[in-house]
C-alpha cells in the first residue's frame, strides 16, 4: 500500500494554505479535483503521483504530488513536495480580451 496523507494536511504542509482550517475550506468549497475526481472532504487521501486542480487566489492551480511531506517545514522543503503544472497567470489587462471561442 502506498503512503498517503489527508488533503487538508498536504495543502497546509506545502504552504498553499496559511492554516489547516483554510485548507479544509478550500476542499469543502467543492471545486477540488484529485486526479480528475471531485473531492469535497478534507480527509480525502492524496498519494505520490496525484494531480490536484483547484482555484486559489483568483487562478486555477494544478500541482502534481512528488512526495509526502512529514511536517510543515520551510518553503524550500515544502516546494520540493510538488510540481506546479499551473498555466501562467494572465496579465490583468488581457483577461477581458480573452475569448475561448476566438472571437472579439
Amino acid at each position: 500500500m502506498s503512503e498517503t496523507i489527508r488533503i487538508d494536511k498536504f495543502l497546509w504542509f506545502i504552504r498553499l494554505a496559511r492554516t489547516r482550517g483554510l485548507a479544509q475550506d478550500i476542499v469543502a468549497a467543492g471545486r477540488m479535483r484529485v486526479t480528475g475526481r471531485i473531492v469535497e472532504r478534507a480527509h480525502a487521501a492524496v498519494r505520490v503521483g496525484d494531480v490536484l486542480t483547484f482555484p486559489l487566489h483568483g487562478r486555477v492551480r494544478v500541482i502534481r504530488v512528488e512526495m509526502i511531506p512529514t511536517r510543515r517545514g520551510p518553503a524550500m522543503e515544502a516546494r520540493a513536495c510538488y510540481t506546479d503544472l499551473s498555466p501562467a497567470p494572465m496579465p490583468e489587462g488581457d483577461r477581458r480580451d480573452a475569448d475561448p471561442g476566438g472571437q472579439a
